[in-house]
This record gives C-alpha cells, structure tokens and sequence, in this order.
C-alpha cells in the first residue's frame, strides 16, 4: 500500500508517506531538471523532496481524482505539475508535456491510506460498503464483478498468485456458493467462513489477503510495474536516481527482476558470479543500496500499514560507467 496514516481536514486529508528520510536521502543528490513521482498520492513523498531540493520541478501522477486535488493542493506553488494518468502512462503524459529526461522518479505502489479509510470505496474488510475498490472509479471494472461473476477458476487464480493465500481454492468455493454478495462486510465473513478455525487466529484478519488480490485484479495493478519502470529508466538521465516502494510479494518480485536485469545481474542463483555474455545487453544502472531495506522499527510501530514496505532504489549509469559492474 502506498502506506502512512491520514487525518481530514477540511475535506482534505494530511497522508504521511512511508520512509520518507529514506526516500529524502536516495534522491537529494539527483541533477537539477524535471523529477516524476509516478503515484503522487497526496503528495507526502514529493513535498518532502521538493523542501530539499527547491530547483526541482515535479510530475505527478495519480489516477485517482481525489489524489490528484489533494496533491493539487499540497503542492501548489511549488513547480509542481499533477496529472491523472496511471502509471504506466508515463510516458504518454512526459511526451505531452515536452519533458525527454528526467533527474529522477518515485513509484509507491499499492492502496493508500485515504482509499482504505474511507469506506464508501469498498477496500476496508473492516468497514462496511460497496464492492468497488477501484482506484479511479470512471473505470468499468469493479470489484462487484471479479467477486459475483468471475468464474471460481479465474477466483483461486488471482487469490492464489495476488494474494499469496494458501486456502484459494476453499474461499473462492466459499464466495460462489454464497453469490450474490453485496457488500465488503458479506465478503469479509464469507472468506472468514472459509478458512479452518486454527487459520483464522493468526497472521491478522482472514480477509485481509482475498481482499488484497481482488483489489489488485480490479486495478490491474501488476501489469503496469514492468512497462512503468522500464520507462523512468529509459528517460533518466546519468547519476539520476529512482526509488521504488513496494507492499506486497508480487510488487516487489517485479520490480526487483527489472532492477536486477537493467544493473546486469542475474536472478538465476546458477549464474551469479559468472562473467557477463558479450551479447548481453550493458548494465545502465546500479542499485542503490545493494539490497532491499524496510521501514525502522520506530516507524513500523508508530505506522502499522509501513511494516510490510520494501525499498529498493538505483542509480543511471553514464557512458564508461557500466565496466566492473557485475
């Protein structure tokens, strides 16, 4: 989840990103030019960066419309432009606006905050509400439909691959005998229903999982990360940096392939430590840091939604820099 608490203020909320000093200290040495936060949320993250560096300009995106008012607002004054596009329409957007390359990006995947607390949109297995869960509710697609039409196949798909739900099968059995539901709670207690007793008392709610992959499914969240990523990178410029903020396996499994790809090293254990191919394509970044990091555990504790959050960050490479790099 694009993580951090949030409190409403005159219909506006306050969201508090997820490693911000984090994120803060992996950017602030990018160059001066055009900086992407490609899921600007209410604009936390690209606040704190732009107090740090005031010579950025920023592009943000969101396609949530609410998102794109709050960090309208947020923002406003400080070179920021905001646009309501999906991520993985960067480029589209970068090309409209005339902007080549860039100093630097952020993407913070997953649900935020403001979406969860609300339950009018359906994302909460806490609160009651509607089926919606998507994130730009002009889309079609809803999670009324994956739940009350998707055929019991296509449920334990997405339950077992978005979800990471070791009893797919029992709940997506669970949730067609129970059709029509029609609402989060109706969901909620059916998958509740589903899974054995001993289950049910650890590792949190027992929704918490399904409701995460329907989400996933409704928003077509995965799909976009490869296209999206490989796209800030095409676009940054040497010695800018990125950051990635990921909330699940899945987010984090695709962006660290892309990473590990573009920086020349293998994810296949049998070939790490060879020399590289000469065919194979030279590595234009590195990672920055070597590995993933996770929140603190002062942050974890004062933010339980930042606790799964993994970080991954890299640097472009320029000519003659890639030589060494393994």
């Amino acid at each position: 989840m694009n993580g951090g608490t949030t409190t409403a203020i005159d219909s506006r909320y306050v969201h508090h990103p997820v490693m911000v000093a984090e994120v803060v200290e992996q950017l602030s040495t990018v160059p001066s030019g055009v900086f992407l936060d490609a899921t600007v949320g209410g604009g936390g993250h690209a606040r704190a960066l732009l107090n740090a560096r005031p010579d950025l300009s920023l592009v943000g995106l969101d396609r949530d419309p609410s998102a794109v008012e709050a960090a309208t607002i947020s923002l406003a004054g400080r070179g920021a432009v905001i646009h309501r596009a999906r991520f993985s329409e960067l480029g589209d957007v970068l090309d409209t606006l005339g902007v080549s390359a860039l100093a630097g990006s952020l993407f913070d995947f997953g649900v935020s905050s403001p979406q969860l607390d609300q339950p009018q949109r359906g994302f909460s297995y806490r609160a009651d509400g509607p089926l919606d869960m998507r994130m730009d509710p002009g889309q079609r697609l809803c999670a009324d439909e994956v739940v009350n039409e998707w055929p019991i196949a296509e449920l334990t798909r997405i339950l077992r691959d978005y979800g990471d739900e070791r009893h797919a099968r029992r709940i997506a059995s669970a949730i067609e005998a129970a059709r029509p539901l029609a609402s989060t709670a109706a969901l909620a207690a059916a998958v509740r229903e589903a899974i054995p007793a001993p289950a049910r008392r650890r590792g949190g709610h027992p929704a918490k999982r399904t409701f995460q992959a329907v989400r996933i499914a409704v928003n077509d969240e995965l799909r976009q990360i490869e296209p999206a990523l490989e796209a800030a990178i095409d676009r940054t410029v040497p010695g800018g940096r990125g950051v990635v903020l990921s909330y699940h396996s899945g987010e984090d499994r695709i962006a660290k392939r892309v990473l590990r790809r573009r920086a020349g090293l293998s994810d296949e254990s049998r070939f790490r430590g060879l020399p590289r191919s000469p065919s194979q394509p030279r590595p234009d970044i590195e990672l920055v840091p070597r590995s993933s990091r996770r929140p603190s555990p002062a942050e974890a504790a004062d933010n339980p939604r930042a606790s799964s959050a993994r970080f991954r960050g890299f640097r472009k490479l320029g000519d003659g820099q890639a030589e060494g790099v393994a």
